[in-house]
């Protein structure tokens, strides 16, 4: 059964809930689009004061479905669909409410990095972060490279992107990509806490702290996140890429050029 993405509203704070807890809430494209009318959903509303982004199972996502991929039929080039997925997260950042993610178990590729895009991220004490893009032949492209690299510097994200390794909780917290590690049957009880605690302050001034921080912050992601589009696109017509897919299919070693 296909994934989805759920939106509950209880008073003040919203819930976005991942539901593929089979695939550990690995994102097709059809909850792709779901999630992004549902953030699309929350722009503008001033009843919401905060929203909570969390998955349903084990983790909040391991990324992409691989079994989706190139499934979607759409007449939309690969420029054009990243544009669409670029444009779609992007509203996360003109929502008036801050987003807290619950991270347990899995997160991993373009799920990650869009919780890198959120406020604040929790971790539950089982959650593992990973990058893994560069072994299928990609490179991660949803922002959230410059985010890590705000957080820690060359060496981790160098790491992180090139050998696709896993964080633990411990070290995402001594490294800031988490605020805060909690038990995981803890979890939700936490990021609902301080949900609530947000919402019980001036609007107006959870506003304006915001957009503080967002001026220091977005205007290197959105770069980042133009040049990703551009050296994606390069990738999925490189000769290297097709070298992958076709040494893949008759189970040989590949023979890379690097073009």
């Amino acid at each position: 059964m296909a994934g989805t993405v759920r939106l509950d509203i209880d008073g003040a704070i919203a819930t976005i809930t991942n539901e593929n807890p089979d695939k550990h809430n690995a994102f097709d494209d059809d909850m792709d689009m779901q999630l992004f009318e549902i953030i699309d959903s929350l722009v503008g509303r001033t009843d919401v004061r905060a929203v909570i982004w969390r998955g349903e199972g084990k983790s909040f996502s391991s990324g992409r479905d691989v079994g989706s991929i190139g499934t979607l039929n759409v007449p939309l080039s690969h420029h054009e669909l990243m544009r669409r997925g670029h444009r779609g997260i992007q509203r996360l950042w003109d929502i008036d409410a801050p987003v807290i993610v619950a991270c347990k178990g899995w997160v991993m590729g373009g799920s990650f990095q869009r919780a890198l895009l959120c406020d604040v991220r929790v971790a539950g004490e089982s959650a593992r972060f990973r990058l893994p893009e560069v072994t299928y032949g990609v490179i991660p492209d949803t922002g959230g490279v410059a985010v890590l690299y705000e957080m820690c510097g060359h060496g981790l994200v160098s790491d992180m992107v090139l050998t696709g390794r896993v964080v633990d909780a411990r070290e995402a917290l001594a490294h800031g990509i988490v605020s805060r590690i909690v038990p995981d049957d803890e979890l939700d009880e936490t990021v609902r806490a301080m949900a609530e605690q947000i919402a019980t302050s001036p609007a107006v001034t959870v506003k304006m702290a915001r957009e503080v921080i967002k001026h220091l912050a977005l205007p290197a992601i959105r770069a980042s996140m133009n040049d990703e589009m551009i050296y994606q696109t390069f990738i999925n017509r490189s000769d290297d890429f097709a070298e992958m897919r076709a040494a893949h299919a008759e189970d040989r070693p590949p023979r890379y050029t690097g073009s």
